[in-house]
């Protein structure tokens, strides 16, 4: 698995190697070096693909019955609290 990426004209090497990182993340490779660094047994590389596949289906299916129902698909909230940024889990609310 090769990834190369080619600098654009005026882009400057931290925007190219955040371009390569994001490639590098949707082809699998830092997940593969993780899952490469110990090793797994059988029974429990069985269990996790298992459940991985289980997830999958039911993520399949919540979709398939939301677009029958009409609904709009569901979307992943963001972090940003508004203009000031925060968010996230240990976020608390100002006193108004």
């Amino acid at each position: 698995m090769t990834i190369k990426v080619q600098i654009r004209q005026n882009e400057s090497l931290e925007a190219a190697l955040r371009r390569f990182k994001r490639q590098c993340n949707y082809s699998g490779v830092f997940r593969l070096a993780k899952a490469k660094t110990w090793h797994e047994k059988r029974s429990d590389k069985l269990r996790r693909e298992r459940r991985e596949r289980l997830r999958t289906i039911q993520r399949a299916s919540r979709i398939a019955r939301d677009i029958i129902m009409g609904k709009q698909p569901r979307r992943r909230m963001s972090n940003s609290r508004g203009p000031g940024g925060g968010g996230g889990r240990n976020y608390i609310p100002s006193a108004v």
